[in-house]
């Protein structure tokens, strides 16, 4: 946060994030105690769906610890701690975790509901599956359906923590109840690219089977159970470098031209057929630009450089490694070629 004349100031996307805060802060103020209040954070890929939901948990639970504190002063201190984003190999794929039990708004990222590798490997066209990883076809709607439906159960004393699974980017997969959800979480943001996608009409993409073919239904299902549908908005062109300037610094491909390759012909396609299925405007309760901010913009790219600065390192101390072995061999190789210790 910048400062001018010794006082704080917000930036731009800072002060978008705690105006909405404020707004979230009154409709829970208005619910039931049995009641959680449900988001779906949507956006194309570069839209910075992840970063924004992270920092509205944090204002939330800010607003939330000092209404707190001023009903019982003489509570114990409490300092909410920032959303924790734990990278798992990729800066562009984060898993969202909450850092203290007392916080009423928790993250939940869809990425856990991946289709594993070895189920993409089952489908018809198994070589496309792969290669469109991340499009709408590639998760288990069905399975991210079940999990909004247990949130949108009344909290009862017998309520137990709600466990969603996760997307480990070291090993490709989705790791099974990873996330805990308790009964005192009260506004769930879940964010990801389809949780407002809703086709008109069950449909399919190849490569599916036939169970993957009702899917879009599940997707529209999960989206109608929201208490509200929020949209970050950004444009396709920034958005296809954002994401490919992202994925090549991270070390996912081998040149910058190989990455915006990779963006347009995926990451935007998938952009492209989310815009086309969103939900009726009136559904759409808040559109958020996604402004192009230095504070934010420099935190992603840092992640983004220091995992893709020591990838390349280890990277290098492997080929040393690999290369002064090589030449121990050379040399007792020639020792054994002049007969020495024979």
């Amino acid at each position: 946060m910048a400062v001018a004349e010794g006082k704080p100031v917000q930036s731009p996307m800072e002060a978008q994030v705690q105006k909405l805060a404020e707004k979230v802060w009154k409709k829970y103020q208005a619910l039931d105690e049995s009641q959680r209040y449900l988001i779906a954070i949507a956006g194309i890929p570069g839209s910075g769906k992840t970063t924004f939901a992270a920092s509205l948990a944090y204002h939330l639970n800010q607003i939330y610890q000092k209404h707190w504190h001023e009903l019982y002063p003489n509570s114990a201190d409490y300092h909410p701690h920032k959303t924790r984003i734990h990278n798992n190999g990729l800066s562009n794929h984060r898993h969202i975790s909450n850092s203290n039990q007392q916080d009423i708004a928790y993250v939940l990222p869809m990425d856990g509901y991946h289709l594993t590798r070895s189920q993409l490997s089952g489908m018809p066209n198994a070589e496309e599956a792969h290669y469109r990883r991340g499009a709408a076809f590639t998760f288990n709607a069905q399975s991210y359906l079940e999990l909004v439906e247990n949130l949108r159960k009344p909290i009862e004393p017998s309520t137990k923590t709600i466990w969603a699974p996760s997307f480990d980017h070291e090993v490709k997969d989705p790791v099974e109840n990873d996330i805990p959800i308790p009964p005192s979480a009260r506004v769930v943001l879940i964010e990801g690219l389809y949780v407002a996608l809703s086709y008109p009409a069950p449909r399919t993409e190849s490569p599916t089977t036939d169970t993957q073919a009702a899917l879009p239904s599940a997707w529209a299902e999960a989206c109608a159970l929201m208490d509200e549908v929020w949209l970050i908005s950004v444009p396709i062109p920034v958005a296809t470098e954002r994401v490919a300037k992202r994925n090549y610094k991270a070390g996912l491909s081998s040149s910058y031209e190989a990455a915006l390759k990779r963006t347009v012909e995926n990451d935007m396609r998938n952009a492209q057929e989310i815009l086309d299925n969103l939900p009726p405007r009136d559904r759409v309760t808040e559109r958020i630009e996604s402004i192009e901010d230095e504070e934010w913009k420099s935190q992603e790219q840092k992640e983004a450089l220091d995992e893709g600065d020591a990838e390349r390192q280890q990277e290098e101390e492997d080929l040393e490694t690999r290369r002064l072995k090589l030449e121990r061999m050379g040399s007792i190789a020639e020792m054994a070629d002049a007969g020495a210790g024979m």
